[in-house]
């Protein structure tokens, strides 16, 4: 039998409502643990297995997050989809959704330490919110039949879920509460707002998305990580054929590219990533090319050809490189990242190739002594 603790305890509103009604008490389970939460339907509701989580980070959550950070793994880092009970949640306590990203189910249970909730994980393929939205996995199709699956109609009295904003893009709020009976309700950007969200509603700091510099460095290192084994290797193959000057530059577009884009992104005078990694590799590219130029015992044409080579390859790297941060940024959508592909990926194309034969050429001319 329930205890009257646990059957009148309630959320918002509803918890007067329910203490003033005429209705008998919920008397028909022993815990809202159990597979059958306390109902006061006539009817009977199947669902699967409430999952059981709480808010401690723990240094194994820890270590997994690093190895997200540094693309470790990176599609290894996902909790199981489905309905977790957080602390004792009664079936008036409120539902979040969020994704099986580690990352975003610890932000949400860590930020929610000491309430009573119910977090619905959306089955993202351990992508986070932001990024599963725009592809369609943070979608309406997966939250409407997650809600269906766990039976989320039968252990909650209200049908309200909360979604990040972030998850937005990818949440149509009338297509779940068509087909779910759900009122969709956007929450704040961040995690850390949660426990303010529930006592005052959304501010409009809540609401605002900021993109600082501690955001934009911590995406470096993964996409350091991806890159690292072919810039060495290419850079010991220049090394050996043209000097450690070429390797250097090989080096250089891809830090340029992948650590100091991130830092300088909201400072650098143009609108497309691909103009600013272009304006960025060009400008990196300018000391290697002196150098090059000023070789000693080049004719003229020769070193106007040397200084070209990185102008014209260390850009198209570099501007290649930034377009990977433009799934993970303020800075950019869906068809504007669409349209720089098909506008500039050509352009950094022939830049490189044009740029690698000018490179050859002068390989080849230094080899037959024409250099």
């Amino acid at each position: 039998m329930c205890s009257d603790r646990l059957c009148t305890k309630r959320y918002g509103e509803e918890r007067e409502n329910r203490m003033t009604s005429s209705q008998p008490s919920c008397c028909s389970c022993s815990s809202v643990a159990e597979v059958s939460p306390c109902s006061c339907s006539s009817g009977t509701s199947r669902h699967a297995e409430i999952l059981k989580t709480d808010s401690t980070i723990t240094f194994a959550n820890r270590l997994d997050h690093f190895l997200a950070r540094w693309g470790i793994n990176r599609m290894g880092h996902r909790v199981e989809p489905g309905l977790y009970r957080l602390g004792n949640p009664v079936p008036e306590s409120p539902v979040f959704a969020s994704a099986n990203y580690t990352m975003s189910f610890d932000a949400v249970r860590s930020a929610l330490a000491g309430l009573d909730v119910f977090i619905l994980v959306l089955d993202t393929k351990g992508i986070n919110v932001w990024c599963a939205a725009g592809k369609g996995t943070f979608g309406t199709d997966e939250l409407v039949n997650r809600i269906e699956t766990t039976g989320l109609v039968g252990i909650v009295t209200h049908r309200k879920i909360i979604v990040p904003q972030l998850g937005a893009p990818g949440i149509s709020a009338n297509g779940v509460q068509r087909r779910s009976g759900f009122k969709v309700e956007y929450g704040p950007v961040r995690a850390r707002d949660l426990p303010e969200y529930l006592m005052t509603g959304a501010t409009s700091g809540m609401r605002r998305v900021v993109f600082p510099v501690s955001d934009r460095i911590v995406l470096a290192p993964m996409e350091l990580v991806h890159i690292a084994l072919p810039t060495i290797v290419i850079a010991a193959v220049l090394w050996f054929l043209a000097g450690p000057i070429a390797a250097l530059a090989a080096i250089s577009a891809v830090i340029a590219g992948t650590v100091l884009f991130p830092v300088l992104l909201p400072f650098i005078p143009t609108k497309d990533f691909s103009t600013k990694g272009l304006l960025l590799g060009g400008i990196v590219a300018i000391p290697f090319a002196a150098a090059f130029a000023g070789a000693p015992g080049l004719p003229g044409w020769a070193a106007l050809a040397a200084a070209l080579t990185p102008l014209l390859i260390m850009p198209a790297v570099t501007a290649y490189l930034t377009l990977n941060f433009t799934g993970s940024t303020t800075f950019t959508s869906r068809t504007g990242v669409r349209k720089e592909i098909f506008q500039y990926v050509p352009v950094m194309t022939f830049m490189a190739v044009f740029g690698t034969v000018l490179g050859i050429t002068l390989g080849v001319g230094r080899l037959m002594g024409v250099l």
